[in-house]
């Protein structure tokens, strides 16, 4: 996988503001599952880059996604080792062995989603990351959102970044703080689709990457076009 030096000048976008992201290229963290912006913004970014040199942040997509289930929206979270250190990058972040947190995700989503339309067409693809022994959270996330791109046809070229640096030109938008679980961003208007327990909770929107996916199938990537056009 290509890896290239970022640059130096930063470019922020406000939460209220719609990021003209397709004449930028994006930065992003890793993310597990990210929610469907994460992917709208790639999408219409001209170039992909990932932080691969970041000091890990504690409750944000890293390590965790958010589904809709039977009970509601559900977080699921990837236990991690604890440091002796008081910063460390996230790509040196262990995720821990001492529990059965991928037989619980995987039980969690099959439960929440195997009444979906494409659960059963996009199963096979999935469960192996979750019957898979992995050591590092960075490298597992890396892997299963190259299946997820894969599956959505999702054609990128990402690059990672080789050094840390607090700020980009303005051709790279920054957004590597900018998807966050706690924030409510205004990039882009998630217009309703299908989801299994919208009569029950409601439409639940901009959710895990895999919630798009096992309810509207090859339509994802049209859908997230869609939501896209907004930032345009």
């Amino acid at each position: 996988m290509e890896r290239s030096v970022s640059t130096d000048s930063l470019k922020m976008p406000k939460d209220n503001e719609h990021t003209n992201f397709n004449k930028n290229g994006i930065c992003l963290t890793t993310a597990y599952l990210a929610p469907v912006d994460y992917y709208a913004a790639m999408l219409k970014a001209n170039s992909v880059w990932l932080e691969y040199n970041d000091t890990y942040v504690k409750q944000t997509y890293r390590n965790r996604c958010q589904i809709a289930t039977a009970n509601g929206l559900m977080v699921l979270s990837i236990p991690i080792e604890k440091s002796d250190r008081e910063k460390q990058l996230t790509r040196d972040v262990r995720i821990s062995a001492h529990n059965l947190w991928q037989l619980q995700h995987w039980r969690t989503i099959e439960s929440a989603y195997n009444s979906s339309p494409f659960f059963e067409y996009y199963a096979d693809d999935l469960i192996s990351f979750y019957e898979k022994k992995w050591n590092f959270l960075w490298d597992f996330n890396f892997e299963i959102q190259q299946k997820i791109l894969e599956l959505i046809d999702l054609q990128i070229n990402i690059k990672f970044t080789d050094k840390f640096q607090k700020s980009f030109e303005d051709t790279i938008t920054d957004l590597r703080d900018y998807f966050h679980p706690k924030k409510i961003n205004r990039s882009i208007d998630i217009e309703p689709y299908y989801q299994v327990f919208d009569q029950r909770f409601g439409f639940q929107p901009n959710i895990s990457i895999i919630d798009l996916l096992f309810n509207m199938g090859n339509e994802t990537l049209l859908k997230i076009d869609s939501f896209s056009s907004i930032i345009s």
